[in-house]
């Protein structure tokens, strides 16, 4: 589904689809990258806490590859409550030596995106591209995590519009062609895009979904009808923040229903920082008269509705955001106990 035009012009996305679901499915995508790689805290997870995750999802989870949770949602179809993803970004080396015996143990589905450049160049922190050979004959599926893991969304200071979406389109596309030559003889590589940092533009996913890809983000939150096919979440996972709690708690997250949000586009303007973000919902059983939301490293911030009825709110950070990547997260409590709606929207500073 091609959304473009709705997406950046922050117009209704994802209604069609919402409205035939009568309130729609969740399903949670979670992010790793290291494991057991003690150097690497906010990246790296250990195997203790890794294993305890997985025991909790294959007790109370479904869990499905990535791929096709990201297939119901394109062709309307409901996931199974308390359906889940595992995804795992970069193809570092401890994904091979750490975590693949024990995935491959427990026979759990797993999507792993790679980065192809440090690969290719044989780099000693990196899979090789017959470990990741090994890998798919047991659950795992490999997708697209751009060539170089540059910052695609910094556009050169002398770079034309048009130099800049090529370079994009180069960056993604050279990608797909490395994964589909090493990987692809045996199986299909979905059309997948991680975007690298989690960070993307109005350029980045115009690109990427003009060469056909569904954009996954690093933004915390759970996934539903009315997810942008071009900013679907992940919950980010590593030592500095993997309480088994917190990580339950996650699990069982709901979507909220976002119908729009204005401005789509996370690159905040100089002239709209803080950023100003309307969002309007679709009906849910959410308790909006709980309705919360928080600014990362400034705390709990109001929520304005402008239209309650309509369900639509304002939300702006009290202080001005530093440079680099924030969010904005928003959470409802369910009318099923113990479970929260979720939205985050993303917002990058860039400098100058």
């Amino acid at each position: 589904m091609m959304l473009r035009g709705l997406a950046l012009a922050g117009l209704l996305f994802g209604a069609e689809i919402g409205a035939a679901q009568a309130g729609g499915w969740h399903a949670v995508a979670f992010m790793y990258h290291r494991f057991g790689e003690d150097d690497y805290p906010s990246t790296s997870i250990s195997l203790d806490t890794f294993e305890a995750h997985l025991d909790h999802l294959e007790e109370e989870y479904t869990i499905w590859p990535m791929e096709r949770i990201v297939e119901h949602l394109e062709n309307g179809e409901p996931v199974p409550d308390r359906t889940v993803a595992i995804t795992i970004d970069d193809a570092y080396r401890s994904v091979y030596e750490n975590a693949f015996p024990i995935l491959k143990e427990r026979d759990l589905p797993y999507t792993v995106f790679v980065a192809t450049e440090p690969v290719d160049d044989g780099l000693s922190g990196y899979m090789t591209w017959d470990q990741m050979r090994e890998m798919e004959e047991h659950g795992a599926t490999f997708a697209n995590h751009s060539t170089t893991h540059d910052y695609l969304v910094r556009q050169g200071e002398e770079e034309s519009d048009e130099a800049y979406a090529e370079r994009i389109r180069d960056d993604i596309s050279n990608a797909q062609d490395r994964i589909e030559e090493e990987l692809g003889e045996h199986n299909d590589i979905p059309m997948l895009f991680a975007y690298p940092y989690g960070e993307y533009n109005q350029t980045v996913a115009d690109v990427a979904e003009d060469l056909g890809y569904i954009g996954i983000g690093q933004h915390s939150g759970a996934i539903g009808p009315y997810s942008h096919p071009m900013a679907l979440p992940r919950f980010p996972m590593a030592d500095s923040f993997s309480d088994l709690d917190d990580f339950k708690q996650k699990a069982g997250a709901k979507s909220l229903p976002v119908e729009s949000i204005d401005p789509w586009d996370p690159v905040a303007a100089e002239d709209n920082n803080p950023p100003r973000m309307e969002v309007t919902l679709a009906d849910s059983d959410a308790r909006l008269n709980q309705l919360a939301c928080f600014v990362g490293g400034q705390g709990s911030v109001e929520v304005e509705w402008t239209d309650r009825d309509a369900r639509i709110f304002e939300v702006e950070a009290p202080e001005t955001l530093n440079r680099g990547r924030t969010r904005y997260n928003c959470t409802a409590p369910s009318e099923e106990q113990g479970r929260f709606y979720w939205f985050s929207q993303q917002w990058i500073i860039l400098p100058d």
